[in-house]
């Protein structure tokens, strides 16, 4: 199954190693800085200009507008179908 996580990028579900609010990332410093580091290695993906949650996989991290409850039930939904 694939998850859809904003403009034409769609991704493998079992690629999925992590879906968090973007806000987390200003709750804590290990965040930051992971998201920081992996912008500057090239792994960060912008699916949008005003990123709601990023998605981190085995290969990418996408900054993606969709609201990382509504990822979250969508993965979880076709994991159960």
């Amino acid at each position: 199954m694939f998850l859809h996580l904003g403009g034409e990028v769609v991704i493998p579900i079992r690629s999925i190693v992590a879906i968090m609010d973007l806000e987390a990332k200003d709750n804590s410093e290990s965040t930051n800085e992971f998201l920081s580091v992996a912008d500057d290695e090239g792994f960060v993906v912008h699916l949008s200009e005003s990123p709601n949650s990023f998605v981190v996989t085995s290969d990418k991290v996408y900054l993606s507008p969709i609201s990382a409850l509504t990822l979250r039930k969508r993965a979880t939904e076709f994991h159960r179908g």
